[in-house]
């Protein structure tokens, strides 16, 4: 194995410009607010696709009304023998609670349902998330798609830019182990920018 593969690069993260555009295309019209709050929780919340389609209005509310500020998941990534289920709690961005709210309200689920189901009114499967996302990347006019892990990805980039603290992202993320987060310390074209332009030269 050479030494360029096994050099780790930083994972790929949707920009500010392309987080707004693909927010701004799945909330313009009532067919796509599933889809839009889908990727607020993604956004907000740094969840895996598994638990995402893994949850039930019940994880996110008490009455199918109004939703919690933590939620504690049932549904998560098992890797290692030290994954603490008690630890699976995710506390819920102020933007993607009142997203949560109005969808709720829309929707009228029952709390033993999926909280985000298929067009048959089954559970969304894994599957069907990464297609839908990519059609609306299609739409949104992005120029080379994005997996759908790259949600997570940008969600924990994001909070390492605005806090600078690894442990906090490390918790937000729900590493087992913090080595694991350091892939999020990257520096960004436009970071690299901002902090060179005012270089003597």
């Amino acid at each position: 194995m050479g030494f360029a593969t096994r050099t780790r690069r930083p994972p790929r993260t949707l920009s500010d410009a392309e987080t707004a555009k693909i927010l701004r295309v799945t909330g313009e019209h009532r067919d796509g607010f599933r889809d839009h709050v889908i990727l607020s929780v993604a956004l907000g919340m740094a969840l895996r696709e598994s638990e995402i389609v893994g949850l039930d209005v019940r994880d996110v509310s008490n009455n199918g009304r109004t939703p919690k500020r933590t939620i504690h998941l049932r549904v998560f990534k098992r890797a290692g023998v030290d994954i603490d289920p008690s630890a699976q709690r995710v506390p819920v961005p102020d933007g993607t609670f009142y997203k949560l709210e109005k969808y709720l309200g829309l929707m009228k689920l029952e709390l033993e349902e999926p909280l985000f189901p298929s067009r048959q009114s089954s559970r969304l499967s894994a599957r069907r998330l990464r297609s839908v996302f990519r059609e609306w990347q299609i739409r949104a006019g992005f120029s080379k798609p994005y997996h759908f892990h790259a949600l997570r990805h940008t969600a924990c980039t994001n909070l390492y830019r605005r806090t600078r603290d690894i442990h906090l992202v490390a918790r937000f993320a729900r590493h087992a182990n913090i080595a694991t987060t350091t892939i999020y310390t990257h520096v960004s074209d436009e970071e690299l920018r901002e902090a060179a332009k005012d270089l003597a030269s």
